[in-house]
């Protein structure tokens, strides 16, 4: 019932800098979480974070101190403030909903391509 679109994405060269955004809109229950995952060619799709409609994140190590996630909850966007880019993130990002509601299903945005490279 929701519908995610993510914007941002773009080539930058290492330690560059970009912010994803995404906007929920439809059917969305307000207790929820927010995050981004990443899927690089051959490899399976991975958190790289997450934000609670309270605030609470979390953060996969390889980006810990370089993301930061945060959300506008009165507009049902999510962000995701990328710097010291390096290759290695180089991926396409998709944003995910979660409600904290059974049947607590995820829905998911289409992608948007990051590509870091010299």
């Amino acid at each position: 019932q929701a519908q995610l679109v993510e914007s941002g994405g773009g080539l930058v060269q290492p330690g560059g800098s970009l912010r994803l955004s995404c906007v929920a809109s439809g059917s969305i229950f307000s207790r929820n979480v927010m995050g981004w995952y990443r899927q690089a060619p051959g490899k399976q799709r991975d958190l790289v974070a997450t934000i609670t409609s309270g605030g609470s994140t979390n953060y996969a190590d390889s980006v810990k101190g370089r993301f930061t996630i945060s959300r506008d909850n009165a507009k049902n966007t999510v962000y995701l403030q990328m710097n010291s880019l390096k290759p290695e993130d180089t991926a396409v990002y998709y944003c995910n909903l979660a409600p904290m509601i059974w049947p607590r299903q995820s829905y998911w945005g289409q992608g948007t391509q990051v590509t870091v490279s010299p």
